[in-house]
């Protein structure tokens, strides 16, 4: 099966992994906003821990109404775009298309869905340390593996190759039987470290570094744990050290909310706070301390 891919949101996701199958031989289409002219001229640059190169020519376009019907869509815009994914989309779209959202946060499946009744829909989730540093120009700093998992999606087989895809482009992929537990994983560090980056206008590393912060960040994830438990998602505390330990290893990096904020840009507060506090309180749960982290962010975005 040789599936044709579409990228919406070629930035810090879209373009390395785009970049990486195209890299591969593989047939990819970007949608590009701000960086069309100069990506149709200079190409895409990627560089990366596993090795820099360069994509001279690309599949480029500046309206996704330009662009061919694709077998596999993936999503790789902030969620705060969201509300733009239904007329983005459509124009790809085929009988037997699947959309994978590569987005962070809670409830995008269900949501989208509802809005493109029919459509196959798939999550996707990337451990990844990487920026969008210039036009055109991505910067993978660490690790990189891609978790997908169907929400509605009737050929598993698709997925499966979706994955092989990534693995002969040389991205760990995996795939998952269960995308919610998938999901309220990826939570578990995205909670804390999103949030506290921006509110104490840090990085990883000084937050590892500090005895008070690293105690909050853990608390912080054992409550995510405990709302995903509530949810009947069986995450171990233990996952908690886990992160903290892969967190301490990691080279200093600041999250995607973080340079948002940094920027001036909306910050992805709904899906990855608001989303997943109001479904642990439908299931009788309430994250606390995820709430007052959700308020601050709510404040600060307020007053940019």
């Amino acid at each position: 099966m040789t599936i044709r891919y579409g990228v919406i949101g070629t930035g810090a996701l879209g373009g390395f992994y785009g970049g990486m199958l195209a890299r591969a031989g593989l047939e990819v289409h970007f949608l590009f906003r701000s960086d069309f002219e100069f990506v149709r001229i200079h190409g895409l640059r990627v560089d990366s821990v596993n090795g820099n190169f360069h994509l001279p020519e690309v599949n480029a376009y500046h309206t996704t109404q330009q662009m061919p019907v694709c077998d596999v869509i993936l999503v790789c815009m902030k969620t705060t775009g969201n509300h733009l994914l239904p007329d983005l989309i459509k124009p790809l779209l085929h009988p037997e298309s699947v959309v994978v959202l590569l987005q962070n946060g809670l409830g995008l499946e269900e949501e989208l869905s509802a809005q493109l009744p029919g459509v196959q829909i798939a999550g996707g989730l990337a451990f990844i340390c990487s920026n969008k540093v210039g036009p055109g120009h991505i910067n993978h700093l660490d690790y990189g593996k891609l978790v997908l998992g169907s929400h509605n999606v009737s050929n598993p087989e698709i997925l499966k190759q979706v994955v092989n895809d990534f693995q002969s482009a040389g991205i760990h992929a995996d795939l998952s039987s269960d995308l919610r537990f998938a999901r309220w994983q990826k939570l578990v560090w995205n909670i804390p470290f999103n949030g506290m980056t921006v509110v104490l206008n840090t990085t990883t590393d000084s937050l590892m570094a500090n005895e008070n912060t690293r105690e909050l960040s853990r608390e912080l994830m054992l409550e995510v744990i405990h709302g995903a438990n509530a949810c009947g998602v069986p995450l171990k505390e233990s996952l908690a050290q886990q992160m903290i330990e892969m967190t301490i290893k990691m080279k200093p990096y600041a999250p995607s909310m973080k340079l948002d904020y940094d920027f001036g840009r909306p910050m992805e507060i709904e899906y990855i706070y608001s989303k997943p506090i109001e479904t642990a309180r439908d299931a009788g749960f309430e994250m606390n301390k995820v709430s007052m982290l959700e308020k601050q962010l709510r404040f600060i975005q307020g007053n940019c």
